[in-house]
């Protein structure tokens, strides 16, 4: 089975949060590298029709390999838990019927594995279906399980080969698709399996699946009608599907496989959720006629419109921020969702009919998951700054409880830094930038601490006050961790993240530079002479940058960058990427000679920071050839620098144990090249 189901693997953007390192001997004692490996998280949320039981997956480490899930039902009444099957089974994505008898979720039991149902006590347990997934990167994908209101049948996505198939897993492979490469984090292959997603239902009597849809498109993000008649589903339907990315909402009429379509804009629709009686539909949605199937510039917000896609309206422009996971409440009369907003991610409650949105959760952290009652109780998984996501339930304006701790034998004992935030003046006085300051452990009146800026992916992603395991560890060692959401960021409302279109390595660059004098310019405690700077993804691309433009960090650890914004443009799996963020083809006017200008391969020989190079060996988001060109560039510098490549790896590091060995890599790099504490001489003075 392919890693787009859960209960096998998680996707290595949720764990990046989620890094490692060592404390020395005799400082304040935090977090360490191997605790990574006993660290537990809580994941997908589902309540039961009745309120009784809620489901719920954690996400565990325990093993070097790839973190995997398993399943958990609470009996709300005892607040006591129960896992579905034993030590080392999996389970994840569960869903309940309609009635509340069953709960369907994928899973893996003894020798059994595939879309299961069980009862709410973990008995009854029946193997239903074995769906394949695909490795295409096919992101912002919703529901992959949807029962029927009558409760006896499944409806669930699977996957069969396409018409190229055959020919491009061959020998020779025969290329024909314009989106030939997998999936970012897939990590297993190189190339796109070309299998397509399909809708299949199966009945729980007999057993028997029965695929309603095929062709050489890929249908998923179901729904079933309240009325039994229609299965919602999204697909791209144009013709050059590879490369204008494009989804549309159609409905597929169970009884005889007839299909209309719902949706025809130039723009996106996800996750698309009937109400409760029928009549209207709740999706996420953008407005600009072209969006990338990776980075979106534009922030979706939350709309809703008829059964047959009339009446659109875009209730969640009230708030300019990013909208994510929305879901009807049970009585059809308002919605709920998530926002990012200023580091945090929120959850929300909306009147369909207009009027002023409501904070259901506002705690500084992150809401992942949740579920809502029917007397308007939630239940969601929740990172804190000082745990990672654990279970909690509200009613009303109550205060939110803690329903799990399952990091309690971890922590105890265990120091957690604090985190602030603070802001100041973009370098061009047209934004106020916010920053985060993770604080060392073992602070004394006279002590100096390094500082690692640690750089967050995207561009369109944002830092915040979530508990960061790896900013933890940082700070055990002594070290604080600056993270600096620069223009592009989310979570500060539209304009600000367009204010990086047509400017890769420019103006964001420098929000990172000011953000780093800010922090000194405060903290005095801040030792200039011992500054790093890492970053993932569009943080590695910004390491690679700005150690071409500044000498004031003593070591660098870009992972997963791009080097050569013309090389990557050509060989990620989402080719249009700059497209989308320059606003043409590289082709196009002068935007060739922009893009190189805008690398840093071209600035190498300014380039004298040490550098340590990570890259997933099978990386078709940032292909690890950009790792490859600016290592042998450094190296015809004479900068020094060293090249770490981790086999089965996609984008950034999924593996347990491969994230122990980086962070602890990492540690040593800084430690090697920063000078010892209070040696004579001030060498940087840039900051």
């Amino acid at each position: 089975m392919h890693q787009r189901f859960p209960f096998i693997a998680l996707h290595a953007g949720a764990l990046y949060a989620c890094l490692l390192g060592l404390a020395p001997v005799g400082r304040a004692q935090g977090l360490t590298s191997s605790d990574l490996s006993k660290l537990r998280s809580v994941g997908g949320v589902a309540l039961s029709p009745d309120g009784r039981h809620l489901a719920y997956t954690v996400a565990m480490r325990d093993e070097p390999g790839r973190p995997y899930g398993q399943l958990w039902m609470m009996d709300l009444a005892t607040q006591k838990s129960m896992r579905f099957g034993g030590d080392k089974d999996r389970g994840g994505g569960p869903v309940w019927s309609p009635e509340g008898k069953w709960i369907a979720f994928f899973g893996r039991q003894g020798d059994k594995s595939g879309l299961m149902i069980a009862k709410p006590d973990g008995s009854e347990v029946t193997v239903l279906a074995s769906p394949e997934g695909s490795n295409s990167p096919l992101p912002g994908t919703g529901n992959e399980v949807t029962w029927s209101p009558d409760g006896k049948q499944i409806a669930y996505i699977s996957s069969t080969p396409d018409d190229r198939a055959k020919e491009a897993s061959g020998d020779p492979m025969v290329i024909t698709r314009y989106l030939y490469k997998p999936d970012a984090g897939e990590g297993m292959t190189r190339f796109n399996d070309n299998l397509r997603l399909h809708i299949f239902v199966v009945d729980l009597a007999t057993k028997q699946p029965r695929q309603l849809t095929k062709g050489n498109t890929d249908e998923h993000s179901i729904d079933w009608s309240p009325d039994g008649k229609e299965i919602l589903y999204l697909t791209n339907p144009e013709p050059n599907q590879d490369e204008f990315f494009n989804y549309d909402a159609f409905a597929l009429r169970v009884a005889d496989n007839s299909v209309r379509r719902v949706t025809a804009t130039e723009f996106n629709e996800y996750d698309p959720l009937w109400s409760p009686d029928g009549k209207r539909i709740l999706f996420r949605g953008t407005r600009r006629g072209l969006t990338d199937r990776e980075t979106t510039m534009e922030d979706t917000h939350v709309w809703t419109m008829n059964s047959d896609g009339s009446d659109r309206r875009e209730i969640g422009a009230v708030i300019d921020d990013r909208q994510s996971s929305p879901h009807w409440a049970p009585d059809g009369n308002s919605v709920y969702f998530t926002v990012q907003e200023r580091g945090s991610n929120y959850l929300m409650r909306l009147p369909i009919s207009g009027g002023k949105p409501e904070y259901v959760v506002k705690e500084p952290g992150f809401v992942g998951s949740f579920s809502v009652g029917k007397d308007g109780s939630v239940f969601y998984s929740y990172a804190s700054p000082r745990d990672t996501s654990e279970l909690y339930s509200k009613t009303g304006n109550g205060a939110p409880r803690k329903l799990t701790d399952l990091n309690a034998q971890l922590l105890a004992g265990k120091q957690i830094a604090e985190v602030e935030s603070f802001t100041f003046i973009s370098n061009d006085n047209k934004y106020e930038v916010e920053a985060f300051l993770t604080k060392p452990l073992g602070m004394t009146a006279t002590s100096k601490h390094p500082l690692i800026v640690n750089i967050h992916g995207g561009p369109h992603g944002q830092n915040g006050p979530a508990f960061n395991f790896k900013n933890q560890v940082y700070a055990a060692h002594g070290w604080a961790t600056l993270n600096v959401n620069y223009r592009g960021s989310t979570g500060y409302g539209q304009k600000f993240a367009d204010a990086v279109f047509a400017d890769q390595d420019g103006n964001e660059g420098q929000d990172v530079l000011y953000g780093v004098s800010a922090a000194v310019r405060r903290h005095p405690w801040i030792d200039r002479e011992r500054l790093g700077i890492e970053g993932v993804s569009y943080g590695g691309q910004l390491t690679d940058w700005l150690i071409t433009q500044t000498n004031e960090f003593k070591a660098a650890v870009p992972i997963a960058g791009i080097a050569n914004l013309v090389s990557y443009n050509y060989m990620t799996y989402y080719n249009q990427y700059e497209e989308m963020e320059f606003g043409q083809f590289l082709h196009q006017g002068n935007l060739m000679d922009v893009a190189w200008e805008r690398s840093a391969l071209k600035h190498v020989a300014a380039a004298h920071t040490p550098t340590m190079l990570m890259h997933g060996e099978n990386d078709n988001d940032v292909p690890i050839a950009e790792a490859e060109q600016f290592f042998i560039a450094l190296k015809d510098v004479g900068t020094e620098a060293i090249f770490v490549r981790y086999p089965r790896e996609g984008h950034g590091l999924s593996e347990t144990g491969h994230n122990i060995d980086s962070i602890d890599r990492c540690i040593a790099w800084y430690e090697k090249h920063f000078p010892k504490p209070g040696a004579e001489g001030i060498t940087n003075l840039q900051p």
